[in-house]
């Protein structure tokens, strides 16, 4: 018989570092891939898995987040499934969630109500697939009441992540944040475990830990700062292997994908992964396919030898004599004749008028921009326009902003 299984969707980032995408929205209810948010990911992996029971925590500037979730993740009431958006709601004082941990601690209502053998607690806003049932059968299987999943990277990037040092039997014995030096892995020396923010916990356990982390004055509330060290410290938690992870459909390239796209670089860089030929990460794999509400528009049109070469090109979108390259074009965009656009992100409903130039940029929704008008081709005049340029230089147009000269 199959447990009982809530899913925690961890939804309530402000996304500081990707400002100003994030001036107006949630940091999971952030475009990705032309059609979908970024918590479209999550969502996804959790449904395909059969992990059909999803409370999805949100705080910060929600309201886009919660409509996306209302219009497009729904199940069946008639087989006690159900997707629902849970506010921070003051449950038990009169403070918003002071960190991870306390969101949940803030939200036991919903453990208490649905009384489940397990607790899966995922984060909303990285890039991936995975079946997260053999996650779930790893962590019966070990009978540790923590489970991390981790993903090895190279130890020369180690110092970017929080790191797992496991043993041969995947059992935790210290959690790095962001170390120097950080531990091989017993049959990879080269490689280190990093943390993806996903946890699955046996309830009891689970729920022991949060209420003394909550009586805890000195803690910061957080999973991956207190709790799981605090499961790892007692012998407690044990690692999940991503490689493991089988996944139907998986091409070879983009097997085992996971990006975090928490800056402006590297959201720019997870969207270039889309385009090519051979993509890292295939967004066209029916076998597990990401879900989304799609926008009720035409199909995409090209007029006036208009073009667009290694590309996404999202419904409702007119290439009118202009030329599109190795970019993502979400619903309802219009590139105009003579204008160009080069590695670049274009969000739902934006106009580049004639002869204007586009390179290496994202633009939020409904960005016009006028004709003639380059972006991203010099970096110091588009700062003087008060636009964002990240260290790598991807300039960033704010959203409904009109860009003249």
């Amino acid at each position: 018989m199959r447990p009982n299984v809530l899913s925690l969707v961890l939804a309530g980032g402000e996304g500081k570092r990707l400002m100003p995408l994030t001036a107006d929205r949630a940091k999971p209810a952030v475009p990705f891939g032309g059609t979908y948010r970024l918590i479209d990911f999550v969502m996804s992996n959790l449904i395909n898995s059969g992990l059909r029971k999803i409370a999805v925590l949100t705080q910060y500037k929600s309201h886009s987040l919660n409509r996306h979730i209302s219009l497009t993740w729904r199940m069946s009431t008639l087989l006690n499934q159900y997707v629902t958006s849970v506010p921070a709601q003051q449950r038990t004082g009169k403070q918003w969630y002071q960190g991870s941990a306390d969101a949940i601690y803030q939200s036991l209502n919903l453990i208490a109500d649905e009384h489940p053998d397990y607790v899966v607690v995922f984060g909303a806003d990285n890039i991936y697939r995975m079946d997260v049932d053999q996650m779930l059968d790893a962590h019966i299987s070990s009978g540790l009441p923590a489970t991390v999943a981790g993903i090895r990277v190279p130890r020369s990037q180690g110092s970017q992540f929080g790191i797992i040092d496991a043993d041969a039997k995947n059992r935790i014995a210290r959690f790095l944040e962001k170390p120097e030096d950080p531990p091989g892995l017993p049959d990879s020396p080269e490689e280190c475990f990093a943390s993806m923010g996903n946890y699955i916990f046996t309830t009891k356990a689970f729920v022991d830990l949060l209420m003394r982390d909550a009586e805890d004055d000195e803690s910061g509330h957080d999973m991956g700062g207190n709790v799981i060290p605090a499961f790892v410290a007692s012998g407690q938690a044990g690692v999940y292997d991503f490689t493991k992870n089988e996944m139907p459909g998986a091409t070879e390239k983009d097997l085992n994908y996971w990006r975090d796209v928490g800056t402006i670089d590297a959201y720019h860089e997870a969207h270039m992964d889309l385009v090519s030929v051979d993509p890292e990460f295939n967004l066209y794999n029916r076998h597990w396919p990401i879900m989304t509400h799609q926008a009720q528009s035409p199909g995409a049109k090209f007029v006036l030898r208009g073009t667009a070469e290694d590309s996404i090109v999202s419904s409702g979108c007119i290439i009118s004599g202009g030329d599109v390259d190795r970019s993502v074009l979400s619903p309802n965009c219009m590139i105009q004749k003579w204008s160009r656009v080069d590695e670049s992100v274009l969000f739902a409903g934006c106009q580049i008028s004639e002869g204007a130039v586009i390179r290496r940029a994202i633009l939020d929704k409904n960005v016009v921009v006028s004709p003639r008008v380059e972006i991203g081709v010099d970096h110091d005049h588009d700062r003087d326009r008060g636009l964002f340029v990240s260290p790598t230089g991807i300039t960033v147009v704010p959203k409904n902003m009109v860009v003249n000269e």
